[in-house]
């Protein structure tokens, strides 16, 4: 027997409410995968909103927070970002620290994987088009072109297994990392409560990449804790891989010549990208005596690689950004703006978006008709894709850097840091963001939400479709360069 029966009578639909919401929802889902996703990733950040203003979620006495406190905070927390206007370890009482943690690991899973789980609740199916909703999140591709021949991270027939991967291998990580780290906290005077609850919180933190202290002082207590910084850093390397290599690495770990390009290229790019930031943090930064300056060697390397991690999307510092001299702090932006793996919890334009690019450059160079990599060719569809990415996000960080200038006036490397790491969604800060006036809170939430919704989403849901053009038009090739 059906949950709803429908009867007609003279042309009247007698349906339940229930049930007409659930076919409306499932035939939006249907006609639109990424613009449902983005619905239901604001409606989230609504309903966070309404929760952080009542006055049971900020500490002490009073009347609930400010609205644009309020939203920048839900915006900040379900995009996972870690970016902030108030002092979070203090302003929030526990039940808006327990939204804090709720949000981020809600935030964490992705816009699409969010929005593929709500809809097979809804529709209480999992039918082709919400495969392939899911799929796109790790196959952008799709989206565009429609199913591609070439081996991808996860196939079609794969995402159940990836669903069920994005919620074990998040509960498995933050539950590792959280026992690893309560040494750290009872180590550092707190007792066995707080050491459990700040243990789970900084888990949490590190591998959805959002950076958010819940003690004081945030990680100053553990500005020596060399142990601790390793485990942020692991659950921050982890989080930013991607839900699809980690699937990938759970089935083959053993067998790399098993592995998709897309893992290859997102474990080699990241490599490089954290050795040569810790290099390029080690040559800038290792006579500051506001940073690393006052350091041994040991220490210095350490915290380089410490640095390189959290500004790929971490938001963890042992350092004031705005102690950071102005080379280095231009390669924070620059490793902020590239963020992590693709359908992973880090921001940015993503790792394997910046070796398309690379790889486009080198067979240019070559001479090459394509481009190829681990012995795969890659089509040239994947070269306007990474563009589009990439000249999409510069103009939102362009737009939003121009904006925060006029309504602040202030320093334009410091403006351009925070504008970038909200983009990126990665939460470090020279200051700027706390100081914003409301106006300015507005722009930079925006920011976050269309960085954390991605540049692809949001351009596949502004295009409905791809057209189909049945003709060619004459060619005539213009002068570049």
């Amino acid at each position: 027997m059906r949950a709803e029966r429908v009867s007609r009578l003279g042309g009247v639909d007698h349906r339940s409410w229930l049930g007409r919401l659930r076919d409306g929802v499932d035939a939006f889902m249907k006609s639109s995968p990424s613009r449902f996703a983005i619905v239901v990733f604001a409606a989230l950040i609504l309903l966070f909103t309404l929760l952080f203003s009542l006055p049971i979620a900020r500490a002490g006495e009073g009347s609930g927070a400010p609205l644009h406190d309020a939203l920048f905070t839900a915006v900040s927390v379900i995009c996972v970002t870690g970016l902030a206007t108030v002092d979070m370890a203090t302003y929030w009482s526990p039940f808006g620290h327990a939204l804090v943690y709720i949000g981020v690991n809600i935030g964490g899973v992705g816009v699409l994987t969010l929005a593929t789980t709500l809809g097979f609740v809804i529709s209480r199916r999992l039918g082709l088009r919400a495969k392939l909703m899911a799929a796109s999140d790790t196959n952008p591709s799709r989206i565009h072109v429609g199913p591609v021949a070439e081996r991808q991270a996860v196939r079609l027939g794969e995402v159940g297994g990836l669903l069920f991967t994005v919620a074990v291998s998040a509960l498995v990580i933050e539950g590792v990392i959280a026992v690893a780290l309560m040494p750290s906290m009872l180590a550092a005077g707190y007792d066995a409560g707080h050491s459990i609850w700040y243990s789970l919180y900084y888990s949490a933190m590190a591998f959805t990449n959002t950076g958010f202290s819940p003690n004081p002082g945030g990680l100053l207590p553990f500005e020596h804790d060399y142990w601790m910084q390793t485990m942020l850093m692991l659950g921050v390397f982890l989080g930013a891989l991607g839900f699809p290599v980690i699937f990938a690495l759970a089935r083959a770990w053993r067998t790399p010549r098993k592995w998709s390009v897309h893992v290859k290229l997102t474990l080699t790019t990241t490599t490089i990208l954290l050795v040569a930031g810790a290099a390029m943090f080690l040559l800038l930064e290792h006579a500051n005596p506001k940073t690393y300056g006052h350091l041994d060697a040991g220490p210095t390397i350490f915290q380089s690689f410490f640095m390189s991690m959290m500004t790929r999307s971490g938001g963890f510092a042992t350092i004031d950004m705005h102690d950071l001299y102005g080379s280095s702090q231009l390669v924070s932006s620059m490793l902020m703006f590239i963020g992590g793996g693709s359908a992973s919890t880090a921001g940015g334009i993503k790792v394997t978006t910046l070796a398309v690019l690379f790889l486009a450059a080198f067979a240019e160079a070559r001479g090459n008709p394509s481009m190829e990599a681990f012995g795969r060719r890659i089509p040239r569809d994947m070269l306007r894709l990474s563009v589009s990415v990439v000249l999409w996000g510069a103009t939102i960080v362009a737009g939003a850097s121009i904006a925060i200038l006029q309504i602040t006036k202030a320093p334009f490397e410091n403006v351009l840091f925070d504008v970038i790491s909200a983009f990126a969604t990665c939460g470090l800060s020279t200051g700027l963001t706390a100081e914003l006036p409301p106006e300015g809170v507005y722009v930079m939430a925006a920011t976050m939400f269309m960085g954390r919704v991605g540049t692809v989403t949001l351009a596949a849901a502004l295009a409905a479709s791809q057209r189909r053009q049945l003709f060619k038009r004459p060619e005539e090739r213009p002068i570049v360069g």
